[in-house]
């Protein structure tokens, strides 16, 4: 099968309860590259037998959404190493993970001295019920194949940089080594 960007619209619900999660109804659809993991597989895999204009109402199990609840993601930390933040139940925190990626953790309560934070996703261990509309589907070119970045690396500001401005904190030397500074 071809590699495809699919442009989706979407509300989703927690199956069991109703419970609104989440929607980009009226704003920006979604969009993303067939096979490179950019969404859940449980709905990329409905999403691909669709149609564009297509409807659909699709149910994903939690083992293919965003996983079970793992217990042993749940960890309690002395409280004085969230010095200078006000913490709050049910706050996300994010930290960054021992490979350096971006981690999410939530605060599920709050002791003396103690904080017991969560670092499952927070929607591991729900059903998920996606109402999908299939907007667009095209063949997704070279580029974005390559870079896994929807309308090539024009897009994020051009050229083989990566383009546009360097950001407050990053010196003018990291944009890239092509030589296009």
């Amino acid at each position: 099968m071809s590699v495809r960007v699919i442009s989706i619209e979407y509300d989703l619900k927690d199956a069991k309860s109703g419970e609104q999660l989440d929607s980009n109804i009226n704003g920006k659809p979604l969009e993303f590259i067939t096979g490179k993991g950019q969404i859940i597989s449980g709905l990329e895999s409905k999403l691909i037998e669709m149609s564009e204009n297509e409807k659909a109402d699709v149910l994903v199990e939690s083992k293919d959404a965003y996983g079970e609840i793992k217990d042993d993601a749940i960890q309690t930390l002395p409280k004085e190493q969230f010095a200078g933040i006000e913490l709050s139940e049910g706050m996300s925190l994010y930290g960054t993970g021992e490979q350096g990626e971006t981690v999410q953790v939530t605060v599920k309560s709050l002791r003396d001295d103690e904080v017991v934070i969560d670092y499952n996703h927070p929607m591991a261990g729900k059903t998920l019920m996606f109402s999908v509309s299939i907007l667009a589907i095209r063949e997704a070119s070279e580029e974005e194949i390559q870079t896994g970045v929807i309308g090539g690396m024009a897009s994020m500001g051009g050229g083989c940089c990566g383009g546009g401005e360097p950001k407050a904190d990053e010196p003018v030397q990291s944009r890239g080594g092509c030589g296009c500074n």
